[in-house]
């Protein structure tokens, strides 16, 4: 079995949402969580952008004291100076530097040659290396940069020293076969590339984040770059609760990470609270739907066996119990499966009266509550008298 390292960049990228900025106080209560969930790597910021941010880094370094804690940098030599000196307090630090490698990166945004970025690539590598061992280098936009150059710049910064080869799809452009392709081509063309991490960072706009990322690891990847709730910049990122449960779930006789799954959903609502982000309730793991059940089919099948419509037990991410939700479109079932959840095991007449009463109810209403379960239990009384 491979270890997958699971790469936090919630206090990072995930930061980066407008609205969801955190202070140095909530950054620390933040990643001591992440830490105590089990992820591998904390990215706790970005240094160079600013004095709140350098001084979060550097504290998130001192109370840290198992995972890596990882600072970005730009490929430029004032970044990588002041990234260091936020992480002189960490026990395990990492700088994370590297450039836009696509055409669109660099002839559009950075204005030069691809023999420019193959030399300021190695250039922030070594100049990394003089502070410390472990350095990250990100191939920005690599999900649209043609293979055989991004092979010649992951081939330069493993010569240069790189312990870490980040492969972005920034932009979330790839198909999965496409992305496991390309970390496969790498993982075939670059020599001494076993000796280094190589990692996957994918953004979700076109909702493929998690689905590249399983391909990446699939073809050769060992880190994970994700966020709790797949928040990050504009569609968000790979969602680190996804990743973690489809591993354990689907791919477990072939990978494992340390995370600690019961901690998913509290740190899920942590995460957002502190964030004032919302979770989409239909979100995967941690949505408030996510073990929830209105249809009359599925409450029955799930009452007498939660395997029929549930492949995760929710007490697996920290759900005391699945959910059994009243509507119109709910049965006699469900109906009798939340009147003994009060106390009350209906007779079938009762049953019967109880549900031509709910049904009333039901067609009114978007959910009927325990209060309405007391109305039509005194009216069932009534009816039987």
């Amino acid at each position: 079995m491979k270890r997958i390292q699971i790469f936090d960049t919630t206090l990072r990228d995930g930061e980066q949402v407008p609205g969801c900025k955190l202070d140095r106080d909530q950054k620390l209560r933040l990643a001591s969580r992440l830490e105590e969930l089990g992820v591998d790597v904390i990215e706790a910021g970005f240094p160079m952008s600013s004095p709140g941010d350098f001084a979060a880094v550097q504290e998130i370094g001192r109370i840290v004291k198992n995972a890596t804690v990882c600072g970005l940098s730009r490929a430029v030599e004032r970044d990588i100076k002041i990234a260091a000196e936020a992480l002189s307090t960490a026990k395990n630090p990492r700088i994370h530097t590297g450039i836009g490698t696509s055409d669109s990166h660099i002839i559009d945004k950075l204005c030069t040659t691809r023999e420019k970025i193959l030399e300021r690539a190695v250039g922030a590598v070594k100049y990394a290396k003089s502070f410390v061992e472990d350095v990250e280098f990100y191939a920005e936009d690599a999900g649209r940069t043609d293979n055989i150059f991004l092979g010649k710049v992951i081939q330069a910064v493993v010569n240069a020293g790189a312990t870490v080869l980040n492969i972005p799809d920034t932009t979330g452009y790839c198909l999965p076969d496409e992305f496991g392709a390309k970390i496969n081509y790498l993982c075939t063309h670059v020599k001494g590339i076993e000796k280094c991490t190589i990692s996957v960072h994918c953004h979700n706009d076109l909702g493929l984040a998690t689905a590249n990322s399983i391909a990446g690891i699939l073809n050769g990847a060992t880190q994970i770059e994700c966020t709790m709730n797949g928040i990050g910049e504009r569609a968000g990122n790979c969602s680190l609760e996804e990743v973690v449960m489809i591993i354990k779930h689907r791919l477990g006789e072939r990978f494992f990470t340390q995370v600690n799954s019961k901690l998913l959903n509290p740190i899920s609502r942590e995460v957002s609270a502190e964030m004032g982000m919302a979770v989409q309730a239909n979100k995967a793991i941690v949505g408030e739907n996510a073990f929830a059940h209105s249809s009359g089919i599925h409450q029955d099948g799930v009452i007498k066996a939660r395997d029929t419509y549930e492949i995760i037990d929710p007490q697996e991410v920290g759900v005391d119990k699945s959910l059994i939700v009243l509507t119109a479109r709910s049965g006699r079932a469900a109906l009798a499966y939340r009147f003994k959840e009060l106390g009350i095991n209906l007779t079938k007449r009762e049953l019967d009266i109880a549900y031509k009463i709910f049904v009333e109810i039901a067609d009114h209403k978007k959910s009927v509550e325990d209060d309405d379960l007391k109305v039509i239990w005194n009216n069932i009384g009534a009816a039987v008298a």
